[in-house]
């Protein structure tokens, strides 16, 4: 039995830069991940292609459907004597949370299916099946903060970022990112990126500089985003407090995670249908 983790992705910030004649738009986002996530293992020998539990396992759909079947069928096109054996998905993540959970199993199985059959992290067929299996795999293939630029398939280097604590949060409301992206309608002009800085104070300091463009659609698909990020607001020591991709799920930034366990608590006995957790991002 071979085991990957799956992380969270969050992203720290998000730059929409336009819609391209395919109908996909090129963004800006600095991304990180949680110390949450599922996990996906593989057992050698043949029977069910996927096996699905967890407590978010019943909202994954047929299992045939899963990207984790997608990864194996996209690698297998480019190489067919890919060896493969059961893969066990334990589904901590809310689905369609914009927290890329669904993309970081299909990296994660791409992992494994690489370390069983000896292929090499940086071959470039691995790469070409995570952009095949969804925008957000490439960045989960090696899950390592950094700036994903296009659709998702230009990555920067890893940049270093300092361990923050944060409070993840889902109204267990499902948001369709199609649906965000067509409700999203451009401002006046954002600025781009600088350099990344590894300071937590000059790190918080870029965040409040640049903000998630999507939030305003997303409030206007589902306005309990709002809500949630006005609890999150609402914390005691909060430095920051944001929607992840094309939401509904939000983070806070906090000052310690004994903060941050506190408020995760305080927030789940007024909001208790809420998925609440306090983890580290960086």
């Amino acid at each position: 039995m071979l085991l990957e983790n799956a992380p969270a992705k969050v992203n720290l910030t998000l730059r929409v830069l336009g819609r391209r004649a395919d109908g996909y738009h090129e963004i800006e986002s600095l991304v990180a991940f949680a110390e949450i996530g599922d996990t996906v293992e593989m057992e050698a020998g043949s029977g069910q292609p996927l096996e699905i539990t967890g407590p978010f396992a019943d909202f994954c759909g047929p299992a045939a459907d899963n990207l984790i079947v997608k990864a194996l069928a996209e690698l297998r096109r480019r190489i067919p004597e890919v060896q493969a054996g059961t893969f066990r998905l334990e589904k901590r993540l809310p689905v369609a949370a914009g927290l890329g959970g669904g993309s970081a199993d299909a990296a994660a199985a791409l992992r494994l299916l690489a370390r069983i059959n000896k292929i090499a992290p940086d071959d470039s067929r691995l790469a070409s099946a995570a952009l095949a299996i969804g925008a957000d795999v490439p960045v989960c293939l090696d899950p390592s903060p950094r700036v994903m630029r296009g659709i998702g398939e230009l990555l920067s280097a890893p940049v270093r970022l300092a361990s923050m604590p944060a409070v993840l949060v889902n109204p267990r409301v499902p948001l369709s990112t199609r649906d965000v992206f067509a409700q999203h309608r451009a401002g006046g002009e954002s600025r781009k990126l600088p350099q990344i800085p590894d300071d937590p104070d000059a790190l918080l300091e870029l965040l409040n500089g640049h903000e998630n463009e999507l939030t305003a659609a997303a409030i206007a698909c589902a306005p309990i985003v709002g809500e949630v990020l006005a609890e999150l607001n609402g914390m005691e020591g909060v430095r920051l407090a944001r929607m992840s991709g094309s939401g509904p799920t939000c983070f806070a930034i906090l000052r310690s995670y004994e903060a941050a366990v506190g408020a995760a608590e305080s927030l789940l006995k007024r909001r208790s249908n809420w998925w609440v957790c306090a983890t580290h991002i960086g």
